[in-house]
């Protein structure tokens, strides 16, 4: 993605970057770096995986000896939140095979993060930020929308790549909520969303049964016969709570 049209304005959905220090995963050949720098971030700290990459984004660090460093490092198994001090965001055209993954583990981290600017593949995107009784909404929106205001604000084809992939992507803007659940209630719905939407076509009543299903529908009230697509965040965050208390 080497447009600066393109990369500046994902770089202006992400808000005003001055004050903000800013990690950038998958930076690739450094378009997105650059608009990043522009847009006045205080910081950017960019973590690639790829040697080639890394080459060449070291290069342009020497131009922002004190804004710009390069991390080689594999983003799933480092905790980002030590390359950088508060306030903090994650901006990033996201290596799509690993995207997922990593916006979950960033979910868990709560208000670490100020606000996450993710590109997706665009069917992703919609699984984010999809609407309760929706052909695409499943466990990454309840995750997603429980702990975070989640929007698609910008769709991006093909073309704007160079080599073009095979789908369209899109940017999600991620506002993480100031209440955020404990580890052990985000644990809790994991489990809950894991079982609820791992046989989508079931009743609840079957689809919770291993996590004593029957219990968890008495305390909340939810209908048995219900299926998962159909409950609200605000159910769903009911069974995490029910399924805390109870073990």
């Amino acid at each position: 993605m080497l447009d600066p049209g393109i990369t500046d304005h994902i770089a202006a959905l992400a808000g005003a970057l001055a004050g903000q220090h800013v990690v950038e995963v998958g930076p690739g050949p450094g378009g997105l770096t650059r608009s990043l720098l522009a847009a006045g971030a205080s910081t950017v700290t960019a973590v690639e995986l790829d040697t080639r990459a890394v080459a060449v984004i070291a290069e342009l660090a020497q131009f922002y000896p004190d804004r710009l460093s390069v991390i080689e490092a594999d983003a799933l198994k480092h905790d980002l939140t030590t390359l950088c001090p508060a306030p903090r965001q994650v901006v990033a055209n996201l290596p799509y095979n690993v995207a997922t993954p990593l916006l979950i583990g960033w979910l868990r981290q709560g208000t670490a993060w100020d606000r996450l600017t993710l590109m997706f593949q665009w069917e992703v995107a919609e699984r984010i930020c999809a609407a309760p009784d929706s052909e695409h909404y499943g466990r990454l929106a309840v995750l997603s929308q429980w702990c975070a205001d989640c929007s698609v604000v910008m769709k991006l084809p093909p073309g704007a790549f160079t080599p073009p992939p095979a789908v369209w992507s899109a940017v999600a803007s991620i506002t993480p909520h100031r209440d955020q659940p404990s580890p052990a209630l985000f644990k809790a719905m994991e489990r809950v969303t894991a079982a609820a939407f791992g046989q989508r076509r079931k009743m609840l009543r079957g689809s919770l049964k291993s996590l004593n299903g029957a219990k968890l529908l008495d305390a909340t009230n939810i209908d048995g016969t219900r299926r998962a697509e159909t409950l609200s965040i605000a159910e769903f965050d009911q069974l995490a709570r029910a399924h805390l208390a109870l073990g």
